[in-house]
C-alpha cells in the first residue's frame, strides 16, 4: 500500500472532510470542528490534542503559503493491527511569494518540527492538477 494513498474503502473506518476557509482567523474554527469529530470517534483526549495540533500546523501552512481552495480530511485506517488517524490537507498548490512578505523566523517555521515529532510518518503529494496534499499519520490510541 502506498503510504500517501491509504483511502481504499477496505481499510478506512471513519472519514471527516471539511473545506478550509482561506483566512488565518478561521484556523481555530477548523480545530474546534476537528476536535468534536475526534471526540465522536472516541479518540482519547491526549491523542485528540496531538492530532489537533498537527491539524493546526498543517491548516495554517496551507492558508499562509498556498492558494485556495483547501480541504481538511481526517480518517481512521488500520495499519496492521493498530488504528491510525490520517490528517490530510489539500490545497491549490504553491502561492506566489512577494518580496517582503516572508514571516519573521521568530514567529513561524516550527510546524514541520511539531508534525515530525508527533507523526508516525508524513509527506506530501503534488498532482498534475496543481493541487498538493500534505499528510500525516498519527497513532489513534
Amino acid at each position: 500500500m502506498d503510504r500517501a494513498d491509504v483511502s481504499a474503502a477496505e481499510v478506512v473506518s471513519s472519514v471527516y472532510t471539511c473545506p478550509v476557509p482561506h483566512s488565518p482567523q478561521e484556523v481555530s474554527g477548523v480545530r474546534r470542528h476537528a476536535l468534536g469529530v475526534l471526540a465522536a470517534w472516541g479518540t482519547p483526549g491526549t491523542t485528540a490534542q496531538e492530532v489537533v495540533l498537527v491539524i493546526s500546523e498543517m491548516v495554517t501552512n496551507a492558508v499562509l503559503h498556498a492558494l485556495p481552495p483547501a480541504e481538511l480530511r481526517l480518517f481512521v485506517y488500520a495499519d496492521g493491527d493498530r488504528p491510525v488517524i490520517r490528517v490530510e490537507i489539500t490545497d491549490g498548490g504553491a502561492a506566489p511569494v512577494w518580496p517582503g512578505t516572508a514571516p519573521s523566523p521568530d514567529e513561524s517555521g516550527r510546524g514541520g518540527v511539531v508534525v515530525d515529532a508527533l507523526a508516525i510518518r508524513h509527506g506530501s503529494v503534488s498532482r498534475p492538477s496543481g493541487t498538493t496534499t500534505w499528510w500525516a499519520d498519527l497513532p489513534a490510541r
